[in-house]
């Protein structure tokens, strides 16, 4: 059984999403929500993305897709392709947190997306693929303005739609 598999993630303008395997931006509301949105389920990420977060994210099940079967790391199960990744959760439902690699390759078999769009373009090198409306609809927004930063963004969920028969 495929397990529920979200893609969480935080893009720019532009759909940046890193630069030199970094967060191009300090977002406080943004992690807070990452964090909200993940607890105490399984997150699945490619190994640069757990690199660059350089740690097991705690009350979390870590999953780390790599293609060197010799990488291992304390407190993270290895999964040597998404699908493997999958077949660890056993039908468990799962966050994929990236990074654009994994993204592009989930986006397949995503059910939902819950996206941080922040209205302001960063310097970035990584971006998340394009979101194609024809399988996403926009199910829920929540507007937010960062005064600290002075741009606005936005927590929204997106769900794959229901393909007709």
């Amino acid at each position: 059984m495929k397990p529920h598999l979200t893609l969480v993630v935080a893009i720019d303008a532009q759909r940046g999403i890193g630069i030199d395997n970094q967060l191009p931006w300090h977002l406080p509301e943004d992690l807070a929500h990452f964090k909200r949105v993940t607890l105490g389920k399984p997150i699945v990420m490619g190994r640069k993305t757990f690199d660059s977060i350089g740690r097991p994210l705690p009350k979390r099940r870590n999953i780390v897709i790599t293609r060197n079967p010799d990488w291992s790391h304390e407190g993270v199960e290895v999964a040597g392709s998404l699908q493997a990744a999958i077949d660890l959760l056993g039908g468990e439902p799962a966050s994929i947190i990236g990074g654009a690699q994994v993204f592009a390759e989930a986006m397949a078999v995503a059910d939902r997306m819950i996206v941080t769009e922040i209205d302001h373009v960063f310097r970035c090198d990584t971006f998340f693929p394009p979101i194609d409306r024809a399988v996403w609809e926009e199910a829920a927004r929540e507007t937010h303005h960062s005064e600290a930063h002075g741009y606005g963004y936005a927590f929204v969920t997106y769900t794959r739609k229901e393909t007709g028969a």
